[in-house]
């Protein structure tokens, strides 16, 4: 077993910053507090009983991509960067343009219902070299990496406030990630969102009617698939789902019952996780030749309307490409974006076919050279600079 070390600082605007590995002492500069607010904030629509969040302040993220007016501009994720000045192996810091803060401002007096954008907001480096993605890091990287998972969603449960924590990564400009350097980031949110909460109602509903967990009929269905099965692995199926909203989705769902955030994960299932999560990005690249844009959530079991965890929920990770084929995008058209009814360009198998096709990997071949890391956390370093 391997530790992790991590240690806390603070920015000088008081965002937080947790350091994971090597650390030489040297300080954050002290660059004051960014200012207020005071636009940030939720509203209800009616209609769909769904909030709406209300952020400007992330028209003002920083971009590396290079535009038709200007050249790229240097890396703020990079070291050396206003983040982390100083080398790093890995970090997580506390978003500079949030659309949830702890302390929220009021949200202001309208025609309709407004709530505070009360949550986290948080940025993983995955590595301090620019180019990569999870297919590209190492094993000990990528260990490095779902321990760091982990380790914040371990915190942030602790919240009572809190009722979900997403992990998600955006990786290429077609899916709107404005840096290209390797990261994810951490939503975690005081309310369950419609999908979740959907979701949440579906297992609810299933064990009600029938004793049984829906996930787990899921999970067998999936295994009895093979016209949809991607990999094979001990203790994840990657699947292309029955009824996928995007043509190349793939979905990484635990096995166990009772797997159901990332805190219950075994050291074997982990690295079973590191290995599917590698898998599927590097099909994604060896697919058409190139880099595949997409969207990856990990869903973890949020808090119930009783308070309780979602009983019958299994950690999964949802891959979801924007692609349809190696020059075509699918874009959400009216009747998806409208009424909710996506319309899939292909059959399941075929993209399932074609995914596992460019798999070079045998079966679980590398998820033993995934080391085990456990975060250890040292003591924190007050202010700016530390102590």
């Amino acid at each position: 077993m391997e530790t992790l070390e991590r240690r806390e600082l603070r920015h000088g605007d008081g965002r937080r910053l947790f350091v994971y590995g090597a650390y030489d002492g040297q300080s954050l500069p002290d660059d004051g507090p960014d200012g207020e607010w005071p636009a940030l904030h939720l509203r209800h629509d009616p209609l769909s009983d769904s909030w709406v969040a209300i952020s400007p302040a992330r028209n003002t993220r920083p971009q590396t991509a290079p535009t038709q007016d200007r050249p790229a501009p240097s890396c703020p994720l990079c070291v050396g960067g206003p983040e982390l000045p100083f080398p790093y192996e890995a970090a997580v810091f506390e978003n500079r343009f949030p659309t949830l803060l702890a302390e929220p401002p009021a949200p202001p007096r309208l025609d309709g219902r407004t709530a505070p954008s009360r949550g986290r907001c948080e940025v993983v480096l995955y590595t301090p070299t620019h180019e990569g993605s999870l297919a590209t890091l190492t094993t000990e990287e990528l260990a490095r990496v779902v321990a760091i998972w982990t380790d914040r969603s371990e915190e942030l449960w602790t919240d009572p406030d809190l009722r979900a924590v997403l992990v998600f990564e955006n990786r290429g400009e077609d899916v709107g990630a404005t840096l290209s350097h390797p990261h994810g980031q951490i939503y975690a949110l005081d309310h369950l969102p419609v999908h979740l909460e959907r979701r949440v109602g579906a297992l609810a509903a299933h064990r009600a009617g029938t004793g049984a967990c829906l996930s787990c009929e899921v999970v067998a269905t999936d295994l009895a698939a093979a016209t949809r099965r991607v990999r094979e692995n001990p203790s994840f199926t990657v699947q292309v789902p029955f009824a996928p909203d995007w043509p190349f989705e793939v979905h990484v769902r635990a096995k166990r019952h009772g797997a159901r955030r990332l805190p219950d994960l075994t050291m074997e299932e982990r690295r079973d996780l590191g290995a599917a999560l590698r898998e599927v990005v590097h099909i994604y690249d060896r697919l058409f030749d190139a880099p595949m844009a997409y969207l990856m959530a990990c869903q973890q079991a949020p808090v119930a309307d009783d308070g309780t965890v979602a009983v019958d929920w299994h950690l999964s990770f949802e891959f979801l490409p924007p692609n349809r084929g190696p020059d075509k995008l699918k874009m959400r058209a009216t009747v998806e974006t409208a009424a909710g009814l996506f319309i899939n360009d292909t059959e399941p198998e075929t993209t399932a076919a074609a995914l596992a096709a460019v798999s070079t990997t045998a079966d679980g071949a590398d998820a033993a050279t995934f080391p085990d890391i456990e975060v250890e956390a040292t003591a924190d370093l007050a202010g700016a600079g530390g102590t």
